[in-house]
């Protein structure tokens, strides 16, 4: 049986050789019915594109790094993380590129940071779902040539999605106001990530608007996005002798922990003190109340990103953009409207 070539899928296509090359590589300026139709062809005359002569071709070895940290609480086995980290490879596997992941495990080889990592491995690009972004060895890598793209980071060094998380907690604390709370608490991530600066800012912009008192007794670092983290920080606004009838938390994990503690000092979620997340997660639907809070669109992120990276790589010179997602407030059992 004679080998399918290029030339083959292009006689039979009725495109030129050079269109079925770009159609193969992922250029955009081949259409989608034509991509379409052109690796449809490819597959039932069986070809096979050769992976190691396209590297060599396009100069370019069709990996793209992915930075994690699973210290810092919220790795690939935070659901969030991982559910953005899912849509961002389906996205880059429809253009042939794969995932190798890079963590901190790297100190345990001859390599002696991120970036030496990356171009050991010959990486086209880097995606940093997480990471310690004030960190020497983050900044080095943000400064670098390569192609990179982020979440939860807003510096102008790297291209970046993030979710509205100012609008999606100043939303929420909205809507607790208008259930009747007029003394919320916020369990907040850490102040050195876009994340947490952003949601704090929207719970104090919302009590502004209602000219309502911030107090800072009121406001709990959580630290990690974790039930554990969200479980001790609701302990310390239980101690409070005058304590918050609701809870805004930056996170759905930490929401989880933060009932987990309310009902172990023999009060209940919502009818003591009512308790708001932020992601959305889909645990959410097993768990009684459910949790009022605000959703991010993980697919959207995931995709995004991934489209930010790609035509940064196939063009190194476009500047580095900001994607703002917007959120969506989902109202469930987990708030009592108070009189």
């Amino acid at each position: 049986m004679l080998k399918v070539k290029i030339k083959d899928i292009a006689r039979e296509t009725g495109y030129s050789i050079t269109t079925v090359s770009k159609a193969f590589n992922g250029y955009k300026d081949v259409s989608e019915e034509a991509k379409k139709h052109i690796l449809e062809t490819a597959k039932r005359m069986g070809y096979m594109p050769n992976a190691h002569a396209r590297s060599l071709a396009m100069n370019r070895s069709y990996t793209i790094g992915v930075i994690f940290d699973e210290e810092l609480g919220y790795g690939i086995r935070h659901p969030f993380f991982g559910a953005v980290i899912e849509y961002f490879k389906e996205a880059i596997e429809k253009e042939g590129y794969d995932l190798l992941f890079i963590s901190k495990q790297i100190h345990q080889t001859n390599v002696n940071s991120y970036l030496d990592h990356c171009r050991q491995r010959g990486v086209d690009g880097v995606f940093v779902p997480n990471a310690e972004f004030e960190s020497d060895e983050i900044k080095e890598l943000l400064v670098s040539e390569l192609p990179k793209v982020s979440i939860e980071t807003s510096s102008g060094r790297t291209n970046a999605v993030n979710s509205n998380d100012y609008e999606g907690m100043k939303e929420i604390v909205e809507y607790l106001i208008s259930m009747g709370h007029k003394s919320i608490g916020h369990i907040c991530s850490n102040m050195d990530e876009y994340a947490g600066i952003e949601r704090l800012k929207g719970y104090e912009a919302a009590h502004k608007n209602h000219q309502l008192e911030i107090r800072k007794d009121y406001i709990v670092m959580g630290h990690l996005y974790s039930y554990e983290s969200g479980y001790e920080a609701m302990k310390e606004l239980l101690e409070l002798e005058d304590m918050p009838t609701a809870v805004a938390v930056s996170g759905d994990m930490m929401a989880l922990g933060a009932i987990k503690a309310i009902e172990e000092a023999g009060l209940s979620c919502p009818g003591d003190i009512s308790v708001t997340g932020y992601d959305n997660l889909d645990i959410l639907k097993y768990m009684t109340p459910g949790l009022t809070t605000i959703g991010q669109n993980t697919e959207l992120i995931g995709r995004k990103a991934a489209d930010l990276l790609l035509n940064q790589i196939k063009d190194p010179l476009l500047p580095n953009k900001e994607v703002i997602i917007n959120t969506k407030l989902y109202i469930r059992d987990s708030v009592k409207a108070l009189s």
